[in-house]
């Protein structure tokens, strides 16, 4: 009968809110995230993002990230390092804080996210003069 009710949703709200630590930061994590979902943490990156798993969430929908306070409302997915985005998008099933077969050669670049569009994109610049030029009314068109 709770269930029908849907009393269940109403005290999975209420988890969800518990949670998140009351309804000020219940109200800032559907904010910022878009969703409001209770489960287990898994693990916290080096860059403070914090990955969580719940298998009552269908698959595909119940692993998911949130991002590091610091990034604000500035967040993308080129911020998830190389050895999580393996967990978030099903390649494996153990997350990297568990997996010891890893390989961590010296050689390895550490991780940097997409700067498209952002200030720091790289813009490169060219050395030879363009093939057209861009007309100027105020220029006079006469030669001399």
């Amino acid at each position: 009968m709770a269930k029908f009710l849907g009393i269940n949703r109403l005290g999975r709200l209420f988890q969800a809110i518990r949670e998140a630590g009351g309804l000020k930061q219940a109200y800032l994590k559907l904010y910022r995230n878009d969703d409001l979902k209770t489960g287990t943490l898994v693990g916290i990156d080096k860059y403070g993002n914090r990955y969580f798993e719940n298998p009552y969430y269908f698959y595909g929908r119940n692993r998911w990230v949130e991002f590091a306070p610091h990034v604000n409302m500035n967040y993308d997915g080129s911020q998830i390092p190389a050895e999580w985005f393996g967990w978030m998008h099903y390649k494996t099933d153990l997350p990297p804080i568990r997996d010891g077969c890893r390989p961590k050669y010296k050689w390895i670049a550490d991780h940097s996210e997409n700067l498209s569009g952002t200030k720091e994109a790289y813009m490169p610049y060219t050395t030879t003069p363009p093939k057209v030029e861009a007309w100027n009314p105020n220029k006079s068109s006469k030669k001399e």
